[in-house]
């Protein structure tokens, strides 16, 4: 007993340290310790990249990827969109020809699997769904129903990614811009039964809107990246809220590594009114350490126009290399120190 109150006591004292770390403005400039590489992966068949938002690093240092089907959605593409690359950027494997719309968010497990998200959905068909992979391409399994839109316990509205707990726990990110539906974070246990879900379509306190990529700290806490409120918000497992930060900007991608380092890439910040309002807030990866909150890299953006420019999706390796996914610019950074 003594044991189990010591270690709710060192949670509750990790949540209020982060409570204590203040939320301020995004930095628009500081030490930018990295050199871009363009060209890195090469894609089977020599295609060109379509729109990619989404990557992650496997147990072994490899990197997986998706890309829309040289566009910006698969369906009715004959092409592979999820990507195994090895550490030249070779490919290992491609798959799921013929299965998704949009692919939206990806996740590696500690046990090599891949997890895929998908945004859109052609009615009773295919989409809004999370498919779960083996490393060489098998489904494992599906949760939501192909093609049915519906923000049930077993149905999705628009799911924008997907995370595996240490403990199995499943939690999917639901309610992209456009889908006219709530903004919430489903959990599932480790069978893929239904627990609870939280959030809530707002901008008050563990309110969100537009939850659009999902992240864990060593200590279990969940971030998200709250994108149309401006902010990453961090969650304990069970939905109570902590805290939100807005100095790493507009989260399009949120990624932590085992150093407990976050990377947040902001894709879409702009002074303009309209979509992706976030005045004084320039695009780029913000890159800081999640115990202290502050902002200690920033990789600017080198040309942001349109909607959305550079990264979206961003991960980072072991040798601390890090990956760019872009949906406008239709390519695939990376980013090594220098």
């Amino acid at each position: 007993m003594k044991r189990i109150v010591c270690l709710a006591a060192v949670v509750v004292a990790s949540a209020l340290h982060l409570l204590a770390q203040a939320s301020y403005p995004a930095p628009n400039e500081g030490p930018n310790p990295y050199r871009t590489v363009t060209g890195w992966a090469k894609l089977p068949d020599g295609r060109a990249w379509g729109s990619t938002a989404g990557v992650d690093i496997a147990p072994d240092g490899t990197v997986w990827a998706y890309d829309r089907c040289g566009a910006n959605n698969c369906d009715k593409s004959p092409l592979a969109p999820v990507l195994h690359f090895d550490k030249s950027g070779n490919t290992i494997a491609s798959f799921g020809a013929g299965m998704f719309v949009m692919p939206h968010g990806i996740f590696v497990g500690r046990d090599g699997h891949v997890w895929i998200a998908d945004q859109l959905s052609v009615k009773d068909q295919k989409g809004a769904v999370v498919v779960e992979f083996t490393p060489d391409g098998k489904v494992v399994r599906t949760l939501g129903k192909p093609g049915v839109n519906a923000e049930t316990h077993d149905t999705f509205g628009a799911p924008t990614d997907v995370l595996v707990a240490p403990n199995g726990d499943i939690f999917v990110s639901d309610g992209h811009q456009g889908c006219n539906c709530e903004s919430r974070i489903v959990k599932f246990n480790r069978s893929g039964k239904y627990l609870t879900e939280f959030g809530g379509k707002g901008s008050g306190a563990g309110e969100l809107n537009m939850p659009h990529t999902l992240a864990i700290d060593s200590q279990g806490r969940l971030f998200v990246g709250d994108r149309t409120n401006n902010r990453v918000a961090i969650f304990t497992q069970d939905g109570k809220f902590i805290t939100s930060w807005t100095q790493f900007g507009r989260p399009s991608g949120v990624f932590i590594d085992q150093r407990d380092m976050l990377y947040v890439a902001d894709s879409e910040s702009r002074d303009e009114d309209g979509y992706g309002h976030n005045p004084g807030v320039h695009r780029g990866i913000r890159i800081g350490s999640v115990k202290d909150g502050k902002v200690t890299a920033y990789i600017p953006d080198p040309k942001p126009t349109g909607g959305s420019s550079a990264a979206e999706g961003v991960a980072a390796d072991r040798d601390g290399n890090v990956y760019g996914a872009e949906v406008g610019p239709k390519d695939f950074k990376r980013y090594v120190k220098q």
